[in-house]
């Protein structure tokens, strides 16, 4: 929801850690970091991992070395989809790296209680210092990049302390939505979206580490989708709703936010909990997107921050909010929230090759790239559903940019286009952007450079072509 709403000290504890060999990195990033003196992140040759804590239930004692899969991954998605192809495959990597130290450094703050840590809210006015959208941006980020970050599980473990010591008033594994200053939560109403990425992230973790921690991920996942289901799922149309205030007898009972759907956090759902409620869940959001592009935005293919009155029986049907329905007068057009419908879309098609997906982007990019005449300086910060610039936004943001550059993987006819966006979000630096930016940038670039994966998809769909 984007709203108002170890250095060692002897022998003794040498002993007890082990060197665990990753992939060495490009001779680019070598080089880069032959100078430095930060040493809280790993050199490119190695990293030390601490001997595994003691847990209730014995971890294996054979298996793939932990991380499962560092970071970088190289991932094989959908057979069709493409990379920037205009660098090397290192390059792509490199920048990943680069932007993921700074991200850290500056986003990653220390909690109020010792072994916290929470995603800085920054860019807000008030006394506000995180959101749970942060907390999930984070939480991802953070176990997509281990393996590269060798302290990636302990920075993890901080930031899923801070969510669990702010529960939301519904449901003990869901997070109180905002925090202030002295790490209160500001009441106990949750955000969709948050919840959402958190729980991925858990389903991430779990796949990286397993029960080489005292945390169990999993378990605490299947908590967290089933607390999901139960408070932020429609239970009658299936459709994601907004957070977990609502009831039958709410207005906004038969709403959504479009940025809350994320249909590959969805498919990892199903795949983890067995449960087919979440095939309706992916089918009916779907079948939702579907009529609101072909009803409202024929030509653009956008869809509107905020929808209402949503039905799903006899027919699909559902309306554009109207302005200052919840957050500011765009709330009926793609503004900051739906501008991160593009990203989520085609992150499900890249790993799951689905052709509601496909067919989605597929109005989408011929749009985009012909109001920008294939410039990505072009983007405008919001559009109305059919396709024009909303007044006084010629200015750049990043929120809108990088997901219409994942939006362009989808296909090799836009290839010039996704290398142009590639160099363009590329040469914005951290301190030009604020949190919100920042985030979606760094989760984009692990998507865009080929190493993005789900949970759901230990092994590949297909082959992306370079």
């Amino acid at each position: 929801m984007h709203s108002m709403r170890v250095g060692l000290s002897s022998l003794a504890i040498l002993t007890q850690l082990t060197t665990i060999q990753v992939p060495v990195f490009a001779q680019s990033w070598s080089e880069s970091r032959a100078n430095s003196t930060n040493d809280s992140f790993p050199s490119p040759v190695s990293y030390i991992m601490a001997s595994e804590p003691h847990v209730s239930n014995p971890a294996p004692t054979s298996g793939p070395l932990f991380p499962a899969r560092p970071f970088p991954q190289h991932s094989s998605y959908m057979a069709g989809t493409i990379l920037p192809d205009h660098v090397d495959q290192e390059v792509l990597d490199d920048s990943v790296r680069s932007f993921y130290l700074a991200w850290k450094k500056h986003y990653l703050l220390p909690g109020c209680t010792d072994g916290e840590k929470y995603v800085w809210f920054e860019g807000t006015k008030g006394t506000n210092i995180c959101v749970s959208e942060g907390q999930g941006y984070g939480m991802m980020i953070v176990a997509l990049m281990a393996g590269f970050d060798s302290n990636a599980q302990e920075t993890y473990d901080c930031l899923y302390r801070f969510y669990k010591s702010h529960p939301s008033t519904s449901s003990a594994d869901l997070m109180a939505w905002t925090q202030t200053k002295n790490c209160r939560s500001m009441d106990g109403g949750t955000a969709t979206d948050g919840d959402m990425d958190i729980a991925y992230s858990l389903l991430l973790a779990d796949a990286q580490w397993g029960r080489h921690s005292n945390i169990p991920y999993r378990q605490q996942a299947l908590q967290m989708i089933a607390a999901i289901r139960r408070e932020e799922i429609n239970p009658l149309t299936y459709i994601v709703m907004e957070a977990d205030d609502e009831s039958p007898r709410s207005k906004d009972y038969f709403d959504m936010r479009s940025s809350d759907f994320m249909p590959d956090h969805i498919r990892a759902f199903r795949e983890a909990t067995g449960d087919p409620f979440w095939d309706t869940v992916l089918d009916n959001n779907y079948r939702e997107f579907r009529y609101l592009q072909e009803t409202y935005s024929p030509d653009a293919g956008l869809v509107p921050d905020f929808i209402k009155d949503i039905k799903v029986t006899p027919v699909v049907c559902g309306i554009p909010a109207q302005p200052n329905y919840l957050e500011s007068k765009f709330d009926g057009v793609y503004n900051f929230n739906a501008c991160r419908v593009p990203w989520r879309i085609a992150a499900d098609y890249l790993v799951s090759g689905d052709k509601r997906a496909a067919d989605f982007l597929s109005r989408l990019n011929p749009w985009i790239r012909s109001t920008t005449q294939d410039k990505p300086d072009n983007i405008s910060a919001g559009y109305n559903l059919s396709g024009e610039d909303l007044s006084h936004r010629n200015y750049e943001a990043l929120c809108f940019i990088c997901p219409f550059a994942v939006a362009a993987m989808a296909g090799g006819d836009n290839q010039q286009w996704l290398d142009s966006l590639w160099d363009y979000i590329i040469n914005f630096k951290l301190k030009d952007f604020d949190y919100y930016d920042n985030s979606i940038k760094m989760i984009d670039l692990i998507i865009l450079s080929g190493n993005y994966w789900s949970p759901a998809h230990p092994d590949s769909v297909a082959t992306s072509s370079r």
